[in-house]
């Protein structure tokens, strides 16, 4: 069967982008399927990207994207890709966007759609978050040091994320939103002894405007004075569209991948966040579609040593 494109991109952020541009470059046919909204929008700038530090997400995707789009062999096509399904030769991708339904196949297909993330249930937080609270702390700290910062999260790894999140400020308060998981007795203790505050009350809201955060009200109407903070989502893969083609997923709903990006489907490739639990730097999702588009080239070309075996 012959297949419109060589190899199929869906997801066009760092990982896919990268992925999409090497692959190109490669002078393969490459199909780049992406909507354009990614998971960090609502950050207004992006961080720890050499060359590119401070630029907003979405125009470091419209740079990729008019780079890819300079070579021949690249398409790109804003839709959402609905099912993956194996053919003989390849895979046959079906989309649709806002009603307009669209197809295409290829040899070979890389998944790098990222993570959905869904926030806490805490009124106003979804309002100010990307502005005044941040998920990543890695990308955002900098630029919250030496605030009053608070972090929010119902998930084990808590403790983790507030000490790290010393290194940019003395002043945090961990809120475990009544969750009784969040943070343990034992890490309780240790954060304390840091100086950090552990509140286990519920959070019922972030008192703030446009000018700036000033609290985060509890449930039983506390004001705890905060100017920013860091709130842990929970993640997951949204992985469903490839479902037809019995690709592993690990306890994460992620796509399990060897060393080199290979899926348990031959032809199936993912990078990124698709394939490792928690967001990446923009710069470390980049990095793993490159790497991943080097492997697909030399599948592709065969008869070549693996990427594991070529020069140290």
């Amino acid at each position: 069967m012959s297949m419109d494109f060589d190899v199929a991109v869906i997801g066009g952020g760092p990982a896919g982008l990268s992925a999409a541009l090497n692959l190109v470059r490669a002078r393969r046919r490459v199909l780049l399927i992406d909507s354009n909204r990614p998971r960090n929008s609502a950050t207004l700038l992006s961080h720890g990207f050499m060359t590119r530090d401070g630029i907003s997400p979405l125009e470091l995707r419209k740079l990729g994207r008019d780079e890819f789009l300079g070579y021949e062999g690249a398409e790109h096509r804003m839709t959402i890709a609905t099912s993956v399904t194996p053919v003989d030769g390849g895979f046959a991708i079906a989309c649709d966007f806002r009603g307009r339904t669209s197809e295409a196949t290829a040899g070979v297909v890389l998944v790098a759609t990222g993570l959905h993330e869904t926030l806490p249930e805490i009124e106003s937080l979804r309002a100010f978050y990307g502005t005044f609270i941040h998920s990543c702390i890695e990308c955002d700290g900098y630029d919250k040091r030496d605030q009053l910062l608070a972090v929010i999260g119902e998930h084990p790894d808590l403790a983790d994320r507030a000490r790290l999140l010393t290194q940019w400020s003395d002043d945090l308060v961990v809120f475990t939103n009544g969750s009784s998981d969040a943070v343990s007795a034992a890490d309780e203790a240790e954060l304390v002894s840091r100086g950090i505050v552990v509140e286990r009350r519920g959070v019922a809201s972030i008192d703030a405007d446009r000018d700036g955060m000033r609290a985060v009200v509890l449930a039983d109407g506390t004001v705890v004075p905060r100017t920013g903070g860091f709130v842990r989502p929970t993640w997951s893969g949204a992985l469903e569209y490839v479902a037809a083609t019995g690709a592993e997923l690990d306890a994460d709903g992620l796509l399990v991948v060897d060393g080199h990006g290979r899926t348990s489907v031959p032809g199936l490739y993912a990078a990124g966040e698709s394939t490792a639990p928690g967001p990446q730097q923009l710069i470390v999702a980049a990095g793993s579609g490159a790497q991943v588009a080097s492997v697909i080239n030399r599948d592709l070309i065969g008869g070549i040593r693996q990427l594991g075996d070529a020069v140290q």
